[in-house]
């Protein structure tokens, strides 16, 4: 499945504006309370005191602020590919955690492909935004014909993951996913200094590549400080924005 993650901004791309009680790098007092790392090199347990959850926050390469919008295209396969991600004001219970609800939408060749609802929660403590589980459609014609990737943490043994770190070094290492036999994504952190093009502005880049204990293959992502993800595999970023009503 597709996962993605966004920043709260700390200084936007002229037009957008910025979301509120952003917290900078330098504002992390400590990096995740984890456990020694398995014999694979990835952190798969995260001590998260219960009061420190929230369903909002933000760190520098997170945003859980609800109205955000990202838009990516792109061509996979040979066929064009759209994907829209909105931070949703919905919550959900999940594990006994209030978290953000997080809608990805993604078409292919025009037709709509996939519906995701992906449930993240924010850590006070360490500024990791760390992730619940997913409610997953696929579609053909028009019509949900399965719901491949679907996990919940708490349910038939699936743990929830971390998402993005506040302050992520080259090197780090750490599951996102973990739902044995359904989804162990997992994340590497590869430098901090990509020179990417987002929406005609040069900048350096957080790049992490992921890959699956369950699932062949690697897909390295991109992250810009200041507006988050910009790159998935084939997709580029082009636009986004802070939505009002």
């Amino acid at each position: 499945m597709r996962n993605t993650a966004f920043v709260a901004v700390l200084t936007l791309v002229a037009g957008c504006s910025s979301p509120p009680d952003a917290t900078s790098p330098k504002d992390v007092a400590a990096p995740p309370d984890v456990a020694p790392a398995p014999a694979d090199g990835f952190v798969d347990t995260f001590a998260v005191d219960p009061s420190d959850w929230s369903s909002t926050g933000s760190n520098p390469y997170f945003i859980l602020e609800p109205g955000w919008v990202f838009v990516f295209e792109g061509e996979e396969d040979g066929e064009s590919v759209r994907l829209a991600i909105t931070v949703l004001t919905e919550t959900k219970v999940v594990d006994g955690v209030e978290t953000r609800v997080v809608e990805e939408r993604e078409s292919e060749g025009g037709e709509l492909a996939e519906v995701s609802r992906n449930y993240f929660a924010f850590s006070k403590k360490d500024g990791g935004v760390y992730y619940f589980g997913e409610d997953v459609d696929e579609y053909e014609d028009g019509e949900v014909v399965k719901h491949g990737g679907s996990w919940l943490s708490g349910v038939n043994g699936a743990r929830f993951g971390l998402m993005m770190p506040a302050a992520p070094t080259v090197g780090m290492r750490w599951y996102q996913e973990l739902a044995p036999g359904v989804a162990m994504d997992r994340c590497e952190v590869v430098s901090l200094d990509e020179s990417v093009d987002v929406e005609g502005t040069p900048m350096k880049c957080l790049r992490t590549k992921e890959s699956s204990a369950v699932e062949k293959g690697t897909e390295f992502k991109s992250y810009a400080p200041g507006i988050g993800l910009v790159r998935d595999g084939a997709l580029k970023l082009v636009r986004h924005e802070k939505m009002t009503r």
